[in-house]
């Protein structure tokens, strides 16, 4: 897959279909599966926050070229200007002014960021991590110190603790940064994705794990 940082606010991806199903993904999986395009999406998105620490937050603008050996994927993020509004500097190519984008692919991304599906622009402002922690005890002693009420999940994968935080968008995005600073005081951001955890791995708690494990290690 290639990685090219267009600017401060966009990126470009580029990747073949046999890269897809290098990494386990089928063509037509991407196409007409939602979950396993979305799965795909943030994996390509995490390899761009290592690379080049372009960080999926805010609102963002996502636009994607069928082409013949693969897909081009075009991701601006949203800036709020001082005066509340919604900033988005996308970048224009006259080649590809008339080249069909796949609506399919389009639906499919956007469902994960916004409600309507007939605009690519995000409408919503929450954000979910998944959180590795080395020992349960980690877990534990969050659990006594965090009382915010957020969406919470933990799993067990690979002899791993993960718990899968949403922080929805009641919290502004300092808040949220704030609550994220806390827990990762306790626990790392990991780079596996909430889909193949929760596909391989042993669920522990559905919802409200903090306050469950809180509640039985009182």
């Amino acid at each position: 897959m290639e990685i090219e940082r267009i600017n401060d606010t966009t990126i470009k991806f580029y990747i073949t279909y046999h890269d897809m199903e290098r990494r386990g993904f089928h063509k037509d999986e991407i196409w007409y599966n939602r979950e396993r395009g979305e799965e795909l999406f943030f994996e390509m998105m995490n390899e761009a926050n290592d690379q080049e620490s372009f960080e999926l937050n805010g609102p963002l603008w996502v636009q994607v070229h069928a082409l013949e050996k693969g897909l081009e994927i075009i991701v601006t993020r949203g800036q709020m200007s001082g005066d509340g509004n919604l900033k988005l500097e996308i970048p224009m190519d006259e080649e590809k002014d008339d080249m069909p984008v796949d609506n399919n692919i389009v639906d499919m991304l956007d469902s994960q960021f916004a409600g309507d599906k007939d605009t690519e622009l995000v409408k919503d402002h929450s954000l979910s991590v998944v959180l590795g922690f080395k020992d349960l005890e980690d877990i534990i002693s969050l659990s006594h110190v965090f009382y915010d009420e957020v969406e919470t999940s933990m799993y067990s994968f690979e002899g791993v603790y993960y718990v899968y935080v949403t922080l929805d968008e009641t919290y502004t995005d300092d808040e949220q940064d704030n609550l994220l600073s806390r827990m990762l005081e306790y626990g790392y951001e990991s780079d596996i994705t909430i889909h193949r955890i929760s596909e391989y791995g042993k669920e522990i708690f559905a919802e409200n794990a903090l306050s469950q494990l809180r509640s039985k290690f009182s």
